[in-house]
């Protein structure tokens, strides 16, 4: 069976950078699994994937405007040190939930000052390339209940 909309697709990957530094990889854990056609993974890798079949490998560059989004200042903020009230040590590198115009979203410490922290909402991909290599391992059919719920059921 080829990959296409409600199938769902079990693959193996390692995603790296422009560097060729490794960002994520399958490799030690089972296969990543996902119900095409449905936005489970990013939409370059998804294209991708779009008619192939079990035992295919292949490599995948996807930019940022298919993965996750070119990288954006106006995400970047300085905001009062009095907002992270109530935590002892606020450090460059530690992730934060908040609230904004937008709705909820992770937002990075970058900087933290005597009066201000700098926070960075852009996803930690965010305007880079994302270079995939894939090892597809198994394709099959949907059931009606996975395409309902929008993804896999889980074992």
């Amino acid at each position: 069976m080829k990959i296409q909309a409600d199938a769902v697709v079990s693959f193996d990957y390692t995603l790296t950078d422009d560097e060729g530094q490794v960002i994520d990889t399958s490799q030690g854990r089972e296969p990543l699994v996902y119900l095409h056609g449905h936005g489970n993974i990013v939409p370059g890798l998804e294209k991708a994937m779009e008619g192939k079949a079990a035992g295919d490998q292949f490599d995948a560059t996807v930019s940022p405007e298919e993965g996750y989004g070119p990288y954006r200042e106006e995400l970047v903020q300085d905001v009062p040190r009095s907002a992270f009230e109530g935590i002892d040590k606020v450090e460059p590198g530690m992730s934060f939930r908040a609230e904004s115009n937008a709705g909820p979203m992770t937002v990075m410490v970058k900087a933290v000052e005597d009066e201000t922290v700098t926070v960075d909402g852009n996803h930690a991909l965010a305007g880079q390339n994302l270079n995939f290599t894939v090892d597809v391992k198994a394709v099959r059919e949907a059931s009606s209940e996975e395409v309902d719920q929008g993804g896999p059921q889980q074992d």
